[in-house]
Parts: structure tokens; sequence; C-alpha cells
């Protein structure tokens, strides 16, 4: 079993994360603007607050986490699994 990821609030500006696993991670606050996260397991982490703005999400699985409060702007979303944007209101 492994240990839990503590990365409240850290700060990974344009990280490449390509398939890292943050399965269970705690990365609510964490400013991932721009970061590479292809392929990355994200099940189960808690981002609620998290700067995603321009990230590139393509193929994470994103299955039971919890993105309340985070900012997806720009995200590029192609191919996530488990998670469904908001439709946009007119």
């Amino acid at each position: 079993m492994s240990e839990p990821k503590d990365l409240h609030g850290a700060n990974l500006y344009g990280t490449y994360l390509y398939g890292a696993d943050l399965a269970g991670a705690d990365l609510r606050g964490a400013n991932l603007h721009g970061a590479d996260l292809t392929r990355a397991n994200l099940t189960g982490a808690d981002l609620t607050g998290a700067i995603l703005y321009g990230a590139i999400l393509t193929g994470a699985d994103l299955t039971g986490a919890n993105l309340t409060g985070a900012d997806l702007t720009r995200a590029d979303l192609a191919g996530v699994i488990g998670y469904k944007p908001p439709k946009e209101q007119k």
C-alpha cells in the first residue's frame, strides 16, 4: 500500500506529470496551470480549488476525483475517464 500523496497547495506550474500515479492525492488548492497530466491516474484525488488552467489531461483517469471549485479553463480534457464537464448555461 502506497503512502498518501500530500501536495496540498503545491506549486506544480507547468510540471511534466505524464502517466503519474496521483491516485488519492491531496491536491487541494494546488497550482497545476499548464501541467501535463496526460494519462495520469487521478482516481479519488482531491482537486478542490486546484488551478488546472491550460493543463493537459488527455486520457487521464479522474474517476471519483473531487473537482469542486477547480479551474479547468482551457484545459485539454480529450479522452478523460470518469469526468463530464458541466453543460454551459445559455
